[in-house]
């Protein structure tokens, strides 16, 4: 049966490192995205990225803007950016419905406040999703580590000031593989994308010389080395 009208959405894929379950050597840090729980039908139940309709005054930032501040109450981006069209004819039942992507970014530090059908989830654990919104997940995080490697994005998930084993953790989470802090201290500081702030993190109880402290050089996004990637170990 032929469509009569094509309707129009936005979804963000949201992305923060945050505590992880417990393991064997702690909670580590893993990256979570922003999930809702669908409370009507079709697929009652099931997780769906954050977002909705079009509207017929909105251009796709604004609008995926004002879904995330008025639905699940987030207001702490650091970084958004238009990722992808998902235009299967079928991929949502009775209503032909184009969707345009987004990712976007939460610093770790941030907690915003989530109403009670909205969760944050491991990416490496996500729970029944709805529609195609599983692969949207795996693309906008396959994005962010593509540009991990050649952007300054990390700013958007770190801390405004950190120690670099903060760091190394915080992209140890989004990369999905353990990176050293040594090697990732030289290869940001060559492209000049983070810098000492000149004082030290408090000594922790076990004693020992205070952690130098550091900030990304700038909190605009920006390409630092085009054709970089950073390979897991091996």
């Amino acid at each position: 049966m032929a469509h009569i009208s094509t309707d129009h959405e936005v979804l963000a894929a949201v992305f923060q490192v945050r505590q992880g379950r417990a393991s064997g050597a702690g909670h580590k840090p893993a990256l979570h995205v922003l999930l809702w729980q669908r409370a009507l039908s079709p697929e009652r139940g099931k997780w769906s990225l954050p977002g909705g309709r079009l509207g017929d005054d909105e251009d796709l930032t604004s609008s995926v803007r004002r879904q995330l501040a008025e639905k699940v109450d987030l207001r702490e981006l650091a970084h958004l950016e238009q990722l992808a069209v998902f235009s299967d004819p079928h991929r949502v039942p009775q209503r032909r419905t184009i969707a345009s992507t987004f990712l976007g970014l939460v610093p770790s530090p941030a907690t915003p406040e989530l109403p009670a059908d909205t969760r944050w989830h491991p990416v490496s654990e996500l729970p029944p999703m709805a529609f195609d919104h599983g692969p949207m997940v795996e693309h906008a995080h396959n994005r962010l580590v593509a540009k991990l490697s050649y952007t300054n994005i990390g700013f958007a998930l770190a801390p405004a000031e950190f120690v670099l084993s903060t760091l190394r953790d915080i992209y140890s989470a989004a990369l999905g593989h353990q990176v050293d802090a040594t090697n990732l201290q030289r290869v940001l500081e060559r492209r000049h994308v983070i810098t000492r702030t000149g004082t030290t993190a408090r000594s922790g109880r076990s004693g020992g010389r205070p952690a130098a402290l550091y900030r990304f050089t700038d909190a605009r996004y920006r390409v630092t080395d085009e054709f970089a990637a950073l390979r897991p170990p091996g």
